[in-house]
Formats: structure tokens, C-alpha cells, sequence
């Protein structure tokens, strides 16, 4: 697992890095981490590649409970655990849904306590994501979030239950990689996430509302591909 340390306090960061290193030989895991000195810095390269991030809340230039906003605006599914000395700070974390907060000075125990909540919630979910390339930054989407791709002159459209996302690109290769993940198109400028399709009424598919057309040239493919997607849910 992929896991970021952002605390401005090297001390704490070199503790929580021997922590990790005492937790994989204990149950066999592979973890991966890195230390960034603070949110900033950290939020320069985020694009989504963490699993864990364990978060301090009091640090220079942005504090940790900004960070952490910033990084829900980024990824929505990412673990963040607050490892602080303000507890009644560290207690608003529902505001951004982190999962827990281990308060200094850290006990090994009480780490490896929360550090194996994480994991279970990540096994819990494994789940495919697409990361887009926003004008704002790199974006992780849950691809099971995706209603349908709309392609627009040189840019694409993600409609997605977060909102619409522009970005720019073509259609073809980003079919391409949600070849396994059950999208077919219905037209040359939709591709569609065939779990979001609620009906089809005259001559259009039923996503999350809206009605789009089934081109005469896609209509068996699409069809077929839909009537696969659904017999294959059927018991």
C-alpha cells in the first residue's frame, strides 16, 4: 500500500516511518511511504496515488485541515488519518471524512490500531478508478461514479455523481481503457456506463435523467452490450 506522511516535524515523520516498518514485519505487508515536510508540498504532486495518508493538523504555510480539503477536491476515496496533538481539532474530521486521528505523542498501539482500520476499509473497496488531467489538477474518479462520457469538439465531458468534469482528449482511448469496466457507446459522442442506464424509451438511453440518443449505426452493439450487462446481474 502506497502511504504519505505530510508533518512539518521530522522527528514525528521518522517515528511514524519506523511504525510502518514494524507493522509490515508484524503482519507481512508491503508498505510503501513517503514524507512530505508539508501540505503544500505534498499537494504539488498529489494525484491520487495514495492509499493512507496520515495527516498532521497544526504545520506551516497551510494547515492540515485545508490539506485535507484540498485533497477531497482531488480524491474522494483516499484514507486520511489525522496523527496530531489537537485532539479537538482532529475530532471535526467528519467534515472531510477522514477515518480516524491518533493523538501525540503516538504509542505504537494505538497506531497500529487505526492503521489497521485503514486497511480493512481499502480491502473493503477495491474498486477501478481513472485519474483525468483537470485544468484544476490531476483528478481520481471512482470509475463506478461515471454516468456517461460526452465528447465535445477537442474536449471530453465526465458526468459523474460528484458533478462534470472538462477535460481535453478523445473518446477512443479513454474507451479503451474502460473496456473491462462495462461502457459501450450509443452514439460517436456518448459512452456510457451501461450500470447507469435506467430505460431506453424512443430510441434514447436513460442516464441519470437524461435522455440520449442510440445512434441507428450503434443500436444492436449498444443493445446487445445492455441486454449482456443485465442478463449477466440476473438470477
Amino acid at each position: 500500500m502506497r502511504i504519505a506522511i505530510v508533518d512539518d516535524e521530522e522527528s514525528n515523520a521518522k517515528q511514524l516511518l519506523d511504525y510502518l516498518q514494524k507493522y509490515e514485519k508484524e503482519w507481512g505487508c508491503t508498505l510503501n511511504a513517503i514524507h512530505y515536510s508539508n501540505g503544500l508540498e505534498f499537494l504539488n504532486g498529489f494525484a491520487g496515488q495514495f492509499d493512507i495518508i496520515l495527516l498532521d493538523i497544526s504545520m506551516p504555510y497551510m494547515d492540515g485541515m485545508e490539506t485535507a480539503r484540498k485533497i477531497r477536491e482531488k480524491d474522494g476515496e483516499v484514507v486520511i488519518l489525522f496523527v496530531t496533538n489537537l485532539a479537538q481539532y482532529a475530532i471535526r474530521g467528519y467534515e472531510v471524512d477522514a477515518l480516524d486521528f491518533i493523538v501525540k505523542p503516538v504509542s505504537y498501539f494505538a497506531f497500529s490500531q487505526r492503521l489497521s482500520r485503514a486497511v480493512e476499509r481499502i480491502q473493503s473497496r477495491v474498486r477501478p478508478f481513472l485519474v483525468i488531467n483537470h485544468k484544476s489538477g490531476p483528478i481520481k474518479l471512482d470509475v463506478g461514479t461515471i454516468y456517461y462520457i460526452e465528447s465535445r469538439g477537442h474536449s471530453l465531458i465526465f458526468h459523474t455523481k460528484a458533478g462534470d468534469y472538462t477535460v481535453f482528449g478523445n473518446l477512443k482511448d479513454v474507451e479503451q481503457k474502460l473496456e473491462k469496466e462495462r461502457f459501450c457507446r450509443c452514439n460517436k459522442s456518448y459512452l456510457v456506463s451501461l450500470g447507469h442506464v435506467d430505460a431506453v424509451q424512443s430510441g434514447c438511453a436513460v442516464v441519470n435523467g437524461e435522455h440520449l440518443i442510440i445512434s441507428r449505426t450503434r443500436k444492436n452493439s449498444f443493445m446487445e452490450a445492455l441486454t449482456d450487462y443485465f442478463g449477466g446481474m440476473m438470477l
